[in-house]
């Protein structure tokens, strides 16, 4: 009698075909874990030499920005130079400009001067120290006034404030000397724009321009220059 149950065949454990393909497997796994690496570390050596290779680039632009940096520096050097040297031109420009001429045009408004001085001469010092305190181009004198003219190329309302307070610096030293005579300011320019030379007249200066080979002085209307 056949029985309705059916036999099983026992499992079978490891055999070494399937221990052989576990190692096959993991020998496959291992190989492909190595090639990834190696690939990893080319593609991080590929970065560190262009890295490096930024860095130098970087370093050869700071270097080309630092050279620039100091030549910008020599020709601002050069330039302010220049510019000292046309400063120092002033008094020329000055004496060969307004000079010969201011002396008779100021004549013929009453003040009939017989000195004139230009150029560094006209320097003023402070007797307790020895320091510069003032600078005038040209300075016009007789027994009773002194005009005090300054002279740029193109005057500006802060070269209309500096040459006030310039004029009130020559009054106080004047004043210590126990000189009394009256003091006037001019400001004379090659170019000057109207609201420039308006707000030299609305100080009380005489306002200088250029006109061919001489100069006209210009008046402050409605008011007599202002003496300090």
């Amino acid at each position: 009698m056949t029985t309705a149950m059916q036999t099983r065949e026992p499992e079978m454990g490891l055999t070494f075909e399937k221990v052989w393909a576990m190692f096959q497997e993991t020998d496959r796994k291992m190989q492909e874990t190595d090639r990834r690496m190696q690939k990893l570390s080319e593609e991080t050596a590929q970065q560190m030499r262009e890295t490096a290779q930024q860095m130098r680039e970087t370093d050869r632009k700071i270097q080309e920005t630092d050279r620039k940096i100091q030549e910008v520096a020599r020709h601002i050097k050069e330039t302010n130079k220049q510019i000292g040297d046309l400063g120092n031109r002033f008094g020329e420009l000055a004496e060969h400009l307004v000079a010969p001429n201011i002396v008779e045009k100021f004549n013929v408004l009453g003040f009939h001067f017989d000195d004139i001085s230009t150029g560094l001469r006209q320097v003023l010092h402070d007797e307790s120290t020895g320091q510069k305190i003032a600078e005038f181009d040209i300075l016009l004198e007789n027994g009773e006034s002194i005009i005090g003219v300054e002279v740029k190329s193109k005057p500006s309302s802060d070269d209309v404030k500096d040459h006030v307070q310039r004029l009130r610096i020559l009054r106080l030293n004047k004043d210590k000397k126990g000189d009394k005579r009256k003091i006037y300011g001019a400001l004379a320019g090659a170019i000057m724009a109207d609201a420039v030379k308006t707000a030299i007249l609305k100080a009380g200066l005489y306002a200088i321009t250029q006109t061919g080979d001489t100069v006209k002085i210009d008046i402050p209307k409605g008011s007599a220059p202002k003496a300090w």
